[in-house]
């Protein structure tokens, strides 16, 4: 049996490898699918898709769209989204700005605790250059703080500054899942809840089913084995397609980011329940 690995980042946002890369673990992983859902980006889509065929290996197109609720991140997946539609693109550009600003504040907060590290110092830690089109995050931050010496793992910057509970954390205003729902439908897409198990907001994914929400990560590598149960359990009940996704972001400093890409998986049979979905969204439409 094939098996999809349905949540991993590129280069375009916050993970450390090209794209195509990406396809090539998954192919020497023995998966049958991978996705590439960049943080409010598509634009590693098409080296994959190239990759993809090289392989013989099928990807999925999507995207992770940040939102808001009540105070916490909650990331919606887009799968099968027209990633050359005109409309979302100006909307994934429209979410890159507040990430920016977001990262710029972040930064001044990092200042007032006595850390000086300026956006370039950011962007020189990158691995290459970032383009419009791509996106700057919070591991972006947290690498340029291990270089600089005041954290001495990504982990620890994220546990005591960048994480939610951190002391440098902000979070401007973002649409609510709801919106990035609506968008994500709007381009032929099917939305996913990323791990639900992090937000600690379990009403909200009976909130999100009537909106169009179409599956839930069940699997993830942050999901502890009675999460997976519990979410599993929960998207049986909404009739929700259960996904899962290393969210693989690749290696830094000697430690891999999340999970290795085909850590969490599920039988590629999934894709044909997302199409699936896709159909059943147009004809309502």
């Amino acid at each position: 049996m094939l098996f999809a690995d349905l949540h991993s980042h590129t280069l375009a946002s916050d993970g450390t490898q090209p794209a195509s890369e990406n396809v090539r673990l998954a192919y020497e992983a023995g998966l049958g699918a991978i996705a590439v859902t960049d943080h409010d980006t598509v634009a590693g889509i098409e080296e994959a898709l190239e990759a993809g065929r090289r392989f013989g290996i099928t990807v999925v197109p999507g995207v992770e769209v940040s939102t808001v609720s009540k105070g916490q991140d909650i990331h919606v997946l887009g799968y099968y989204i027209d990633h050359h539609d005109p409309l979302f693109l100006e909307r994934l550009s429209e979410m890159r700005e507040v990430r920016d600003r977001r990262n710029e504040m972040m930064l001044a907060r990092l200042n007032e605790l006595g850390m000086d590290i300026t956006m370039d110092d950011v962007k020189s830690s990158l691995i290459k250059s970032k383009k419009n089109d791509e996106t700057i995050g919070r591991p972006h931050i947290a690498d340029a703080m291990v270089r600089k010496g005041y954290v001495a793992s990504m982990s620890e910057a994220f546990d005591r500054f960048l994480g939610k509970d951190g002391a440098a954390y902000v979070n401007p205003p973002r649409i609510g899942p709801i919106t990035a729902i609506q968008w994500i439908l709007e381009s032929g897409g099917v939305p996913v809840l990323a791990h639900p198990g992090l937000y600690g907001q379990d009403e909200l994914i009976e909130e999100l089913v009537p909106y169009g929400l179409s599956g839930l990560e069940v699997y993830h590598s942050d999901h502890t084995p009675e999460q997976e149960m519990h979410y599993k359990q929960i998207a049986e009940r909404h009739a929700l397609i259960v996904t899962a996704g290393s969210d693989f972001h690749g290696e830094r400093n000697g430690v891999v980011f999340h999970a290795p890409i085909g850590s969490r998986k599920i039988p590629v049979d999934v894709i044909d329940q997302l199409n699936q979905a896709r159909r059943n969204a147009r004809e309502r439409s």
